[in-house]
């Protein structure tokens, strides 16, 4: 299955009609970093990757055989099952592991380099034109990146010489969400959301289930923890990737990734409330580098350019 030649952003409805689902995820996904430190603190990455993805697994399925979407993921079963190892499980793993030695803030700041890679896959493998606009702001949410990861160590509380692996696993993990998203855009453009988020789930399980028995931990883990995968798995997960597969369809790939924009708002906001972390200036300046580069990068600031169309 091929994307049409139309953009989605050009079919998109009028900005009311999701918009409130675009706040609502950005709040359940700015919550991840936060449940994922919890759980990961005490089951280990991977672990809690896999019962992540599980749990959302386990509770989409119910939902999938009331609404009769069976017969799709049936039908599409390859494809969105492989979506859920470069759109679930390899990313969730990453972050897991990098949220136990930098800030969670940090890394939902990282986590917002997603459009901006999501603009390079899309241009090598999709032929979306990129306008000079375009490319400025490509340049100038990686140098936030770089600005970010150079004064990261020693500015927001990460964990010596593993800082510098952390924030490449969260490049890494963003990549990947990058590559999903025109993976989507590729071979998933006609199932539906509730198919494609249920079946994505159960392929990122089937992909982490040998490293989680492989990596589970010795030590029982309490109940605060299994409390923080399910809130991570039934909310952030499940739910979220229920808006985020509508957010695709309704409003394009684009807007959908520019949920990144506003998460970390929230993710900086619990991280400094429920976990006590700091939140310096050179941090929140360099988030803002980011966003206005992913702005600009994505087109959501001086105007998008539609798949198929020449720059100028």
């Amino acid at each position: 299955m091929t994307a049409p030649h139309t953009s989605a952003e050009a079919l998109s409805p009028p900005a009311p009609a999701w918009v409130g689902e675009f706040v609502l995820l950005s709040s359940l996904w700015g919550a991840s970093f936060l449940f994922m430190r919890l759980g990961a603190a005490e089951f280990g990455p991977l672990p809690m990757a896999g019962l992540r993805v599980l749990m959302a697994a386990l509770f989409l399925w119910p939902f999938l055989l009331h609404r009769g979407e069976w017969p799709a993921l049936r039908r599409h079963w390859r494809p969105v099952l492989f979506a859920g190892l470069i759109n679930s499980a390899i990313p969730f793993a990453l972050f897991a592991w990098a949220v136990m030695h930098i800030a969670t803030g940090l890394t939902s700041i990282l986590n917002a380099t997603v459009p901006l890679f999501g603009a390079l896959v899309a241009w090598l493998w999709l032929g979306d034109r990129i306008s000079r606009l375009r490319w400025a702001g490509l340049a100038l949410g990686f140098v936030g990146v770089a600005l970010l990861a150079w004064r990261a160590p020693a500015g927001v509380g990460a964990s010596g010489s593993q800082a510098g692996w952390a924030i490449a696993a969260c490049l890494l993990a963003s990549t990947c969400y990058a590559v999903a998203a025109s993976y989507a855009r590729r071979y998933l453009v006609g199932i539906p959301p509730l198919a494609t988020a249920t079946g994505s789930q159960v392929g990122a399980a089937l992909g982490l289930a040998l490293p989680m028995w492989w990596a589970w931990p010795a030590q029982t883990p309490s109940l605060r923890a299994w409390a923080a995968i399910a809130a991570i798995a039934v909310l952030c997960t499940g739910i979220a990737y229920i808006l985020y597969f509508r957010l695709i369809a309704n409003a394009g790939p684009s807007r959908a990734l520019a949920v990144t924009f506003l998460a970390p708002v929230f993710a900086v906001f619990y991280g400094a409330v429920f976990l006590g972390e700091a939140v310096t200036p050179w941090m929140l300046g360099c988030g803002v580098v980011i966003a206005c580069g992913t702005a600009l990068s994505t087109g959501l600031v001086g105007g998008a350019v539609r798949p198929g169309t020449k720059a100028p």
